[in-house]
């Protein structure tokens, strides 16, 4: 008889197995064949200084911002509903995992029976050691960059935060950081984790405005 306790491993070994069987997905690679990286840098505050009205100013720093917010390397863990998706094509994510009450799983099926403290290149799969899903009410699969703007700064839907508290988690969070170098067959987000967190500051710092 299979106890409960041992489904996590047969699950994890299943996937490998499967994997292995099948062949991982390539990597993403560029025009010139080259292996994806970072798409270009995101601009910095000062490149928006020709905005004289200082609304327009700031929402267009989170417009900026968004390019980051609408990728799937965050939609995928930010879903409108109670299961994670994956890869750059956002799939619903292989084998069927759910949020579980804490968003680290369901009890028979924790997030770290498969994901490790860090990236396991050689089967491609990616690990932190905080591996969970987004709560649900921060939700931002589907949504438009003004919709995301007017949630991620309302307390009740963005983890009880206040703007000091975003620009420390998108600027200095490493579980946020891991977006920008998730391993083989994810591309990055674009530019940098400091280029991103100087735009959230820029954007707490003039009045938090949205597009």
């Amino acid at each position: 008889m299979i106890r409960d306790w041992h489904l996590p491993a047969l699950m994890a070994a299943a996937v490998l197995a499967s994997a292995l069987a099948t062949g991982f997905s390539q990597p993403s690679v560029s025009a010139t064949g080259q292996p994806a990286t970072s798409v270009r840098s995101l601009a910095a505050p000062a490149d928006f200084a020709h905005i004289a009205d200082p609304k327009a100013r700031s929402a267009a720093y989170f417009t900026e911002l968004g390019k980051v917010l609408t990728n799937p390397r965050c939609t995928n863990c930010h879903p409108a509903t109670d299961r994670p998706r994956q890869g750059d094509e956002a799939r619903l994510h292989q084998p069927p995992v759910f949020r579980g009450v804490d968003g680290f799983g369901l009890e028979t099926l924790r997030c770290n029976a498969c994901h490790g403290k860090a990236n396991f290149d050689p089967a491609r799969m990616p690990g932190h050691e905080a591996w969970h899903l987004a709560p649900a009410e921060m939700a931002w699969e589907g949504k438009t960059v003004s919709q995301i703007c007017e949630q991620i700064k309302d307390p009740k839907r963005n983890g009880n935060r206040t703007l000091a508290d975003l620009v420390e988690h998108i600027g200095k969070d490493t579980l946020v950081g891991w977006a920008w170098h998730p391993g083989p067959g994810r591309t990055p987000l674009p530019g940098t984790q400091e280029e991103a967190g100087a735009l959230v500051e820029a954007w707490a710092e003039s009045g938090a405005y949205c597009p």
